[in-house]
């Protein structure tokens, strides 16, 4: 079920980096797939604290704010790692919105172990 995450992560990592200008990934398929750790890594860790921690905020911007949040995340994992590039926090918001709705289409489309426990 991780690995299956992982590779949702890196198809919308994938995604992103084909439509985002100023969201570069170099490398093959292995290079998304250690992208897409390292980026779910940081969001759960960082983003979990961060999203904790402005919850007022997330709740008067409906939810906008966390877009922000995870494009802070993207600019994290920009600073870990030389073969994700973002250039800038512009970039990095629009592609943190695209990641969001290309993971929600993965989600709905793939079946899941959870569904496949309730058959």
């Amino acid at each position: 079920a991780l690995a299956l995450k992982w590779a949702v992560l890196a198809v919308a990592i994938w995604v992103t980096a084909a439509i985002v200008s100023g969201i570069d990934v170099h490398g093959g398929v292995g290079t998304y797939l250690l992208v897409a750790v390292v980026f779910a890594t940081v969001n759960t860790l960082l983003g979990s604290i961060l999203r904790l921690l402005s919850f007022p905020v997330i709740v008067v911007t409906l939810g906008v704010f966390s877009l922000v949040i995870s494009a802070f995340m993207l600019v994290v994992t920009d600073w870990l790692m030389d073969t994700f590039d973002v250039d800038g926090f512009g970039s990095a918001f629009i592609g943190a919105i695209v990641i969001a709705i290309v993971t929600l289409i993965l989600d709905i489309v793939l079946p899941t172990s959870k569904e496949k426990s309730r058959r």
